[in-house]
C-alpha cells in the first residue's frame, strides 16, 4: 500500500460512518462469467475539453484490445454530472441500464447499492489482481459490507486555486493568498485596482464547489471531516464564520455566470478577464491540452496554481469510477470495459489528458509533468492530510448532495447566511434518517 495512505487511519472510520445504516444488498459477486460482448454502452459525463480527450484515448485502447466489441459512448454533457445523473436515474428506474456508468467513489454509490442497481465486483477484482493495485483506503471508500462496487479510474484534487499572475501583479498582490482572510483581501484589491473580475464562477454547482473549499479553508481538515460524521454540529459558530466568509467571497464573483460551465469560468483566468478561479484539477488538462478541445496554455506564463486558500497540505480528493449495473444488456462488454478502466495502460492513457492522476499505485510517473507531478507527490506524501469532497461524491449521498444544492440555490437568491446554515443543518439531519 502507498506509504502516505497507509498512515491515514481516520479514513477507515470516516468510510464506516458514511456507510452506516445502509441496507444489505444480496447478489452475485461480479465474477467474469461472460455474457454478450458484442458491444458496450459506457455512460459518463465526460464531454468537455480534457475529459473527452481522456475518454477517447481509453476508448481507442479498448477498441484495440477488444476488436470484436463495439464501443458506444453514451456521455451526457454537463459539468460534475448534474445532467447525466438525472438521465441515468430515469434509465435505471425504467430498467434500461447502460452496460457501465460513471459514479464518484464513496457515498454517492450508496444509493445505487441500496436500490440493488449495481453488482459487487469482488470476483472481478480477484481475477484481475486489482486489490493489490489500489490503495487500501480507496478500496474502503468504494466498498459496502466488505464488497467492492466500482473500478476507480483516477484521483482528482478538488481544492485548487488557479490564477492569472499578471492580474495579481497589477493589483499589487505578491502571490496566491494562503488563508481565507488573505483571499478576501486579495479579491478586494483586484476589484479596487483593476477592471478585472476578482473570482470567476460558473453555474450553480461551481458555487457548491466553492463552498466546500471555503469550509475546508476556514475549519481545517479535522473539523471539516467531522462535519460528515453522524451528529455533527452544522449550527456551530465556526460554521457560521465559514458561511459568512463564503457570502463575502461571493460578492466578488461574476454575477452573469448562471449559464456558464466550469470551462468558461476557468478560461476567464487565462484570457486575462479574471484573477482567480477555484476549481478541481481537471482545469489543468483543459488549460494545457492542445486544441481544438484544449487551450494550449503554458504553466507559469498564462496561469499558475496553488492550494485553495487555507488548505495547503490537505488533499481534498475525489475519484471517478465505473460500475457494473445489474442486468447490463452486454455484460461481457461491460466486464471488458472495466478491465481497461482498471488497467495501468488505460489509466496512464486517460489521466494525463484528463488532468488527474491514476487511482492505481503503479503509474508511470514519467508521464505526469507540471502540475500532475506535483499532484502525484502530494497524494502519496505521508505528510499530506486527506479530506473528501462532498460535492463530488465522497462524503454526501445523492440525497444529501441534492439538499445541499437546494440550500445553496436559495442562498444565491436571498443572500441570507442564517438561512443557508439552517438549510445545511437540516440537510445533514435528514441524511441520517
Amino acid at each position: 500500500m502507498t506509504k502516505g495512505l497507509a498512515m491515514r487511519g481516520t479514513w477507515k472510520a470516516l468510510a464506516a460512518a458514511a456507510l452506516a445504516g445502509v441496507l444489505a444488498v444480496s447478489g452475485c459477486g461480479g465474477g467474469d462469467d461472460g455474457g454478450d460482448a458484442s458491444q458496450v454502452e459506457v455512460f459518463s459525463w465526460w464531454t468537455g475539453p480534457g475529459e473527452a480527450d481522456g475518454l477517447a484515448a481509453m476508448q481507442a485502447h479498448f477498441e484495440k484490445t477488444n476488436p470484436g466489441t463495439k464501443f458506444v459512448n453514451a456521455a451526457v454533457a454537463g459539468g460534475s454530472g448534474t445532467q447525466a445523473k438525472a438521465v441515468l436515474a430515469s434509465r435505471l428506474q425504467n430498467r434500461k441500464p447502460p452496460d457501465s456508468f460513471q459514479g464518484h467513489a464513496g457515498a454517492e454509490l450508496l444509493d445505487y447499492i441500496k436500490a440493488g442497481q449495481i453488482e459487487p465486483l469482488d470476483s472481478f477484482y480477484e481475477d484481475n489482481n486489482l486489490k493489490q493495485a489500489y490503495p487500501q483506503q480507496l478500496l474502503e471508500q468504494i466498498s459496502h459490507q466488505g464488497k467492492i462496487y466500482s473500478v476507480p479510474v483516477n484521483i482528482h484534487r478538488s481544492n485548487m486555486l488557479w490564477y492569472n499572475p499578471k492580474i495579481l501583479e497589477d493589483a499589487g498582490i505578491d502571490g496566491p493568498p494562503k488563508t481565507i482572510a488573505e483571499f478576501i483581501t486579495a479579491l478586494k484589491a483586484v476589484d479596487d485596482r483593476t477592471d478585472k473580475v476578482p473570482l470567476s464562477l460558473g453555474i450553480q454547482w461551481t458555487a457548491d464547489h466553492l463552498l466546500e473549499n471555503v469550509l475546508l479553508g476556514d475549519l481545517g481538515t479535522d473539523a471539516y471531516n467531522a462535519l460528515w460524521k453522524p451528529g455533527a454540529d452544522w449550527s456551530s459558530p465556526a460554521v457560521t464564520k465559514a458561511l459568512t466568509d463564503f457570502a463575502e467571497i461571493m460578492k466578488y464573483t461574476t454575477q452573469e455566470s448562471a449559464s456558464s460551465e466550469w470551462q468558461d469560468a476557468a478560461k476567464a483566468v487565462v484570457d486575462g478577464k479574471a484573477a482567480f478561479n477555484i476549481m478541481g484539477d481537471w482545469v489543468y488538462g483543459y488549460y494545457v491540452n492542445p486544441g481544438p478541445n484544449g487551450l494550449g496554455k503554458k504553466l507559469d506564463t498564462d496561469f499558475k496554481y496553488a492550494a485553495a486558500p487555507g488548505t495547503d497540505g490537505t488533499y481534498m480528493w475525489l475519484s471517478d469510477s465505473f460500475t457494473l449495473p445489474r442486468n447490463a444488456p452486454h455484460r461481457g462488454g461491460a466486464l471488458a470495459w472495466l478491465k481497461v478502466a482498471g488497467s495501468k495502460e488505460g489509466q496512464d492513457l486517460f489521466n494525463p489528458k484528463k488532468g488527474s492522476i491514476p487511482a492505481r499505485k503503479d503509474a508511470d510517473k514519467s508521464l505526469y509533468k507540471g502540475y500532475l507531478e506535483y499532484a502525484l507527490n502530494e497524494w502519496t506524501s505521508p505528510d499530506t492530510k486527506l479530506a473528501g469532497s462532498f460535492w463530488h461524491g465522497v462524503y454526501a449521498s445523492n440525497k444529501w448532495h441534492t439538499d445541499i444544492d437546494t440550500a445553496v440555490g436559495l442562498f444565491l437568491q436571498n443572500k441570507d447566511v442564517a438561512k443557508l446554515q439552517q438549510g445545511l443543518a437540516a440537510a445533514a439531519k435528514n441524511s441520517a434518517q
